[in-house]
């Protein structure tokens, strides 16, 4: 009779060790949330570097113009190769550089200290040749007037095109 008694609560203790593990295991597996809902969003990491990006332009994102939006290249490392458009400016973020690879450009600012090319250790002052393969940060470029073919441009980092 002693041994009927120790099976059956035995059995009583596994059972109900069971049923409470199901009601908690229910409670933690998310609370009835569903992937890809606003309660447990699904983000890609574009959208994430997006933010980051965001974040560190001081909530600019680069992208200063919404009826022309141009975003920024990814990474702070990667390089974008950009068409400028006769008429159209490129204005680059803080912190930003560029270099002209084919066509013909001028150099765009509106203040008087220019645009720093670093390959030359000078400051390009407004209206002046953009000279090609130089490394430059700050301010931006424009086509030159008169030119008709696009203008290609490496980027590296936040810019606005206008």
């Amino acid at each position: 009779m002693k041994t009927y008694w120790k099976v059956s609560l035995a059995a009583l203790a596994v059972g109900s060790g069971i049923w409470i593990g199901a009601i908690y295991s229910n409670t933690a597996s998310g609370a009835g949330t569903t992937p890809g809902t606003t309660d447990d969003p699904v983000v890609t990491k574009s959208y994430v570097d997006q933010q980051i990006q965001q974040a560190l332009n001081g909530g600019s994102g680069g992208n200063t113009n919404p009826t022309n939006p141009t975003q920024p290249s990814q990474g702070a490392d990667e390089v974008k190769n950009v068409a400028l458009k006769p008429g159209k400016i490129l204005i680059a973020d803080a912190g930003t550089e560029f270099i002209v690879r084919s066509g013909n450009a001028v150099i765009y600012t509106e203040v008087s200290s220019g645009v720093a090319d670093l390959t030359d250790g000078k400051d390009l002052l407004n209206g002046q040749a953009a000279p090609k393969n130089h490394l430059r940060e700050g301010r931006g470029i424009q086509v030159k007037e008169g030119q008709t073919s696009n203008l290609i441009v490496m980027v590296r980092g936040g810019y606005t095109i206008k």
